[in-house]
Protein backbone atom coordinates (compact mmCIF):
# COMPACT_ATOMS: atom_id res chain seq x y z
CA UNK A 1 0.00 0.00 0.00
CA UNK A 2 2.92 2.69 0.76
CA UNK A 3 5.59 2.53 -1.23
CA UNK A 4 8.63 5.13 -2.00
CA UNK A 5 9.18 7.33 -4.80
CA UNK A 6 12.63 8.56 -4.76
CA UNK A 7 13.20 9.40 -0.90
CA UNK A 8 11.10 12.29 -0.45
CA UNK A 9 7.68 11.30 -1.98
CA UNK A 10 5.51 8.48 -0.91
CA UNK A 11 2.82 7.08 -2.84
CA UNK A 12 0.00 5.01 -1.51
CA UNK A 13 -2.45 2.91 -3.70
CA UNK A 14 -5.95 2.72 -2.35
CA UNK A 15 -8.90 0.16 -3.50
CA UNK A 16 -11.38 1.94 -0.94
CA UNK A 17 -9.43 1.59 2.03
CA UNK A 18 -8.20 4.51 3.73
CA UNK A 19 -4.77 6.67 4.93
CA UNK A 20 -4.49 9.55 7.74
CA UNK A 21 -2.09 11.93 6.83
CA UNK A 22 -0.78 15.12 7.52
CA UNK A 23 -2.78 18.34 6.56
CA UNK A 24 -1.63 19.88 3.07
CA UNK A 25 0.88 17.11 2.61
CA UNK A 26 -0.73 16.00 -0.67
CA UNK A 27 0.82 16.96 -3.80
CA UNK A 28 -1.52 15.10 -6.71
CA UNK A 29 -3.78 12.24 -6.89
CA UNK A 30 -5.45 9.80 -9.68
CA UNK A 31 -8.46 8.18 -9.26
CA UNK A 32 -11.34 9.12 -7.37
CA UNK A 33 -10.96 10.09 -3.40
CA UNK A 34 -13.05 11.36 -1.15
CA UNK A 35 -10.78 14.00 1.98
CA UNK A 36 -11.95 14.82 5.57
CA UNK A 37 -10.44 16.85 7.65
CA UNK A 38 -9.76 15.29 11.65
CA UNK A 39 -8.96 17.43 14.45
CA UNK A 40 -6.09 16.44 16.87
CA UNK A 41 -3.82 13.65 16.37
CA UNK A 42 -4.84 11.00 18.64
CA UNK A 43 -8.73 9.88 18.71
CA UNK A 44 -10.68 11.01 20.63
CA UNK A 45 -11.53 13.97 22.82
CA UNK A 46 -8.27 12.74 24.95
CA UNK A 47 -6.11 13.16 21.96
CA UNK A 48 -7.84 16.76 21.13
CA UNK A 49 -7.41 17.71 24.58
CA UNK A 50 -4.08 16.87 24.90
CA UNK A 51 -2.33 18.48 21.65
CA UNK A 52 -4.19 21.83 23.32
CA UNK A 53 -3.21 21.61 26.60
CA UNK A 54 1.05 20.95 25.22
CA UNK A 55 0.38 23.31 22.06
CA UNK A 56 1.03 20.88 19.78
CA UNK A 57 -1.96 21.49 16.92
CA UNK A 58 -1.51 18.29 14.32
CA UNK A 59 -3.84 18.50 11.80
CA UNK A 60 -4.97 15.46 10.09
CA UNK A 61 -6.92 14.34 6.77
CA UNK A 62 -8.08 11.02 5.90
CA UNK A 63 -8.06 10.57 1.95
CA UNK A 64 -10.32 6.88 1.01
CA UNK A 65 -10.68 5.95 -2.42
CA UNK A 66 -9.60 4.34 -5.28
CA UNK A 67 -6.67 5.06 -7.20
CA UNK A 68 -3.03 6.47 -5.68
CA UNK A 69 -2.82 9.45 -3.63
CA UNK A 70 1.33 11.10 -3.55
CA UNK A 71 2.53 12.75 -0.27
CA UNK A 72 5.90 14.90 0.93
CA UNK A 73 6.25 17.91 2.92
CA UNK A 74 8.97 20.49 2.94
CA UNK A 75 11.28 17.84 0.81
CA UNK A 76 11.83 16.05 4.16
CA UNK A 77 13.67 12.55 3.22
CA UNK A 78 10.73 9.64 4.08
CA UNK A 79 11.14 6.25 5.89
CA UNK A 80 8.44 3.29 5.97
CA UNK A 81 7.68 1.79 9.16
CA UNK A 82 6.24 -1.43 9.15
CA UNK A 83 4.30 -2.37 12.90
CA UNK A 84 2.83 -5.84 13.60
CA UNK A 85 1.13 -5.37 16.43
CA UNK A 86 3.91 -2.83 17.98
CA UNK A 87 3.83 0.23 19.23
CA UNK A 88 5.72 3.64 17.17
CA UNK A 89 6.44 6.66 19.06
CA UNK A 90 7.16 10.04 17.10
CA UNK A 91 7.16 12.96 17.06
CA UNK A 92 4.37 14.90 15.92
CA UNK A 93 6.04 16.79 13.44
CA UNK A 94 7.94 14.25 11.92
CA UNK A 95 4.70 12.05 11.25
CA UNK A 96 3.61 12.10 7.48
CA UNK A 97 0.95 9.06 7.21
CA UNK A 98 -0.54 6.50 8.67
CA UNK A 99 -3.06 2.99 7.57
CA UNK A 100 -6.05 4.43 8.03
CA UNK A 101 -6.69 0.89 10.31
CA UNK A 102 -3.43 1.92 12.93
CA UNK A 103 -4.30 3.52 15.97
CA UNK A 104 -2.85 7.24 16.80
CA UNK A 105 -2.74 8.46 20.46
CA UNK A 106 -0.44 10.23 22.51
CA UNK A 107 2.08 9.29 25.39
CA UNK A 108 3.45 11.23 28.13
CA UNK A 109 6.86 12.24 27.65
CA UNK A 110 8.05 13.87 30.50
CA UNK A 111 11.20 15.90 30.58
CA UNK A 112 12.44 15.05 27.21
CA UNK A 113 9.14 16.97 25.90
CA UNK A 114 10.20 19.91 27.85
CA UNK A 115 13.69 19.55 26.49
CA UNK A 116 12.70 19.87 23.23
CA UNK A 117 10.20 22.57 23.32
CA UNK A 118 7.39 19.99 22.02
CA UNK A 119 5.26 19.71 24.70
CA UNK A 120 4.91 16.96 27.28
CA UNK A 121 3.42 14.46 25.06
CA UNK A 122 4.18 12.52 21.68
CA UNK A 123 2.31 10.61 19.13
CA UNK A 124 2.13 7.24 19.39
CA UNK A 125 0.77 4.50 16.50
CA UNK A 126 0.50 1.31 17.14
CA UNK A 127 -1.49 -1.97 15.15
CA UNK A 128 -0.98 -3.69 12.16
CA UNK A 129 0.09 -1.84 8.93
CA UNK A 130 2.19 0.85 7.88
CA UNK A 131 3.34 4.59 9.02
CA UNK A 132 5.83 7.07 7.01
CA UNK A 133 8.04 9.19 9.12
CA UNK A 134 9.92 11.78 7.94
CA UNK A 135 13.16 13.10 8.58
CA UNK A 136 15.56 16.45 8.16
CA UNK A 137 18.90 14.69 5.74
CA UNK A 138 18.42 10.59 5.62
CA UNK A 139 17.29 8.84 8.69
CA UNK A 140 19.86 6.49 10.64
CA UNK A 141 17.91 3.52 12.10
CA UNK A 142 19.93 2.56 15.72
CA UNK A 143 19.49 -0.84 16.74
CA UNK A 144 19.64 -0.90 20.99
CA UNK A 145 20.00 -4.40 23.14
CA UNK A 146 20.64 -5.38 26.41
CA UNK A 147 24.54 -4.78 25.74
CA UNK A 148 24.22 -1.75 23.83
CA UNK A 149 22.11 1.35 25.10
CA UNK A 150 22.06 4.03 22.98
CA UNK A 151 22.31 7.50 24.11
CA UNK A 152 20.73 10.70 22.11
CA UNK A 153 20.85 14.32 21.34
CA UNK A 154 16.94 15.65 21.79
CA UNK A 155 16.99 17.54 18.95
CA UNK A 156 18.00 14.63 16.68
CA UNK A 157 15.71 12.05 17.94
CA UNK A 158 12.75 11.24 15.55
CA UNK A 159 10.97 8.15 16.80
CA UNK A 160 11.60 4.57 18.00
CA UNK A 161 9.86 1.54 18.72
CA UNK A 162 10.30 -1.86 20.53
CA UNK A 163 10.71 -2.23 24.23
CA UNK A 164 12.69 0.56 25.05
CA UNK A 165 13.02 2.06 28.41
CA UNK A 166 14.07 5.64 28.21
CA UNK A 167 15.89 7.94 30.92
CA UNK A 168 16.78 11.79 30.85
CA UNK A 169 20.64 12.92 31.92
CA UNK A 170 21.21 16.25 32.35
CA UNK A 171 24.60 18.14 32.94
CA UNK A 172 27.20 16.95 30.25
CA UNK A 173 26.18 17.73 26.83
CA UNK A 174 26.87 16.44 23.43
CA UNK A 175 28.19 19.96 22.82
CA UNK A 176 29.91 20.23 26.15
CA UNK A 177 31.95 17.56 25.49
CA UNK A 178 33.01 19.06 22.08
CA UNK A 179 34.26 22.28 24.04
CA UNK A 180 31.44 24.19 22.58
CA UNK A 181 29.04 25.93 24.31
CA UNK A 182 25.01 26.22 24.29
CA UNK A 183 24.38 22.66 23.69
CA UNK A 184 21.33 20.59 24.90
CA UNK A 185 20.94 20.59 28.32
CA UNK A 186 19.73 16.83 28.29
CA UNK A 187 20.25 13.57 26.80
CA UNK A 188 17.79 10.53 26.17
CA UNK A 189 19.39 7.58 26.91
CA UNK A 190 17.23 4.07 25.40
CA UNK A 191 17.41 0.91 27.09
CA UNK A 192 16.50 -2.45 26.34
CA UNK A 193 15.39 -4.16 23.16
CA UNK A 194 14.02 -2.11 19.84
CA UNK A 195 15.04 0.50 17.48
CA UNK A 196 15.62 4.25 17.63
CA UNK A 197 15.37 6.70 14.42
CA UNK A 198 17.78 9.69 14.59
CA UNK A 199 18.00 12.22 12.21
CA UNK A 200 21.57 13.94 11.05
CA UNK A 201 20.23 17.64 11.35
CA UNK A 202 19.09 19.01 14.75
CA UNK A 203 15.84 20.81 15.01
CA UNK A 204 15.53 23.74 17.09
CA UNK A 205 15.04 23.07 20.61
CA UNK A 206 15.19 25.20 23.92
CA UNK A 207 17.37 22.70 26.25
CA UNK A 208 20.09 24.95 25.58
CA UNK A 209 18.47 27.54 27.85
CA UNK A 210 16.68 24.78 30.37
Amino acid sequence: MFRLQGSKVLAVDMTGDAVKAKNGSMVAYDGQMAFKKMSGGGEGIRGMVTRRLTGEQMTVMEVKGHGTCWFADRASEINLVNLQGDKLYVESSNLLATDGGLRTGTSFTGMRGASQGNGLFTTTVEGHGQAAIMSDGPAVVLRVSSQYPLTVDPGAYVAHQGNLRQSFQSGVTFRTLMGEGGGEAFQIRFEGDGLVYVQPSERNTIAGDV
